[in-house]
């Protein structure tokens, strides 16, 4: 029985400089979302879904820390460690920090630090803003 030759097929490594070029377009900016948590967590979470939606539709890709407290107890010191060590973690692949809300809680003193530490360019987002690009929703 004859057999069919066929080229070896060749895993390719190279990316041309088009190619880098529309994956780099395609490729959203990842930004921090830094905002309040303690407290009232469950108001703040609600905060968090609308800073989260202002960010997706401004074309960024945004990291939320925020729901870890979800799956963690934030009034618990040993969990909201762990869910500020996963956050900062995070952090350094962010090209980003926006900061929201009205104040800067301690946490979020931490995570500002961290990011002035590693030169990630922040950006303060006021409530206009929000309300602008979201439809008018009410914060």
């Amino acid at each position: 029985m004859a057999r069919c030759s066929r080229p070896e097929s060749k895993l390719r490594t190279e990316v041309t400089q088009h190619e880098q070029k529309e994956m780099e377009r395609r490729m959203m900016k990842k930004v921090y979302i830094c905002a309040p948590l303690g407290g009232n967590v469950s108001e703040n979470l609600e905060l968090v879904k609308t800073y989260t939606e202002y960010a997706l539709k401004c074309g960024t890709a945004p990291v939320v820390p925020h729901f870890y407290a979800l799956c963690l107890d934030d009034s618990i010191e040993k969990e909201r460690e762990i869910g500020m060590a996963a956050g900062l973690s995070l952090l350094w692949f962010c090209d980003e920090m926006w900061i929201f809300g009205d104040e800067v809680t301690e946490g979020m003193q931490a995570e500002i630090r961290f990011c002035q530490n590693l030169n990630i360019k922040m950006k303060k987002i006021r409530y206009h803003e929000i309300n602008k690009k979201i439809g008018g929703k009410r914060i």
